[in-house]
């Protein structure tokens, strides 16, 4: 199976390339090549407009069995441990659509298209004969402005619901549905949504535990 692995920035997936005996010298501009397995790395910048273009421009030139979306997230709900690794079922374009006063109408209410995207396949699928991963799954929202205000906090839960964020999620599946490339996404929690509080993070956590289910999974292919 080829499969390109998808990350925002590299410092996101750092521990993989290590552990893969890869370095940023290796990086034919965003691209990696894993060398033990049959496996890529694509580092796209942060955002949905970088990761929507980055990834379609790559994927005309390269065909993939599977393709997957490596990154941090912010979460919403409590109960899902800081540095757990979350397998996305759903992730929705936030922010997408119009202000009618005081409603949000969103770009699929409005007519204009789709703000909502799914994985193409999931983890059981694609290991139904190994009880390797069972990770919790959550749905996600994606945006360009990462939330740290508790009105908008509170709004964008009352209207969504969300349980992660992210600035990429979304962008992602969205250019792999387009070109019709099998897909998954999956986070490791870095932080809650709240008041913005660098202190209360914990990105390495996250990034640890997040490459660690990456070499996990990519070695079932070396």
């Amino acid at each position: 199976m080829k499969i390109l692995v998808v990350a925002a920035t590299a410092e996101e997936v750092m521990p993989l390339i290590s552990d893969f005996g890869c370095s940023i010298s290796d990086f034919d501009g965003p691209i990696c090549q894993l060398p033990t397995t049959n496996c890529q790395l694509l580092v796209t910048g942060v955002g949905m407009v970088a990761t929507a273009f980055a990834l379609g421009r790559h994927l005309v030139a390269n065909k993939y069995d599977l393709v997957v979306n490596l990154g941090i997230a912010g979460s919403f709900d409590k109960g899902i441990a800081l540095g757990e690794v979350i397998e996305i079922t759903g992730d929705t374009f936030a922010e997408l659509g119009a202000e009618d006063d005081t409603t949000f109408l969103s770009i699929e209410k409005m007519g204009f298209g789709q703000d909502t995207y799914f994985p193409s396949t999931k983890l059981s699928n694609l290991y139904n004969l190994f009880n390797t991963f069972n990770l919790k799954t959550a749905t996600a929202i994606t945006v360009n402005t990462v939330h740290g205000n508790e009105a908008s906090i509170r709004k964008v839960t009352e209207r969504l619901h969300p349980q992660l964020e992210s600035m990429e999620g979304a962008a992602f599946f969205y250019a792999c549905h387009q070109m019709n490339v099998p897909c998954i996404q999956i986070r490791a929690v870095s932080n809650y949504v709240e008041k913005r509080n660098r202190d209360h993070w914990e990105i390495g956590l996250a990034i640890k535990n997040l490459n660690t289910f990456a070499l996990e999974f990519l070695k079932l292919y070396a």
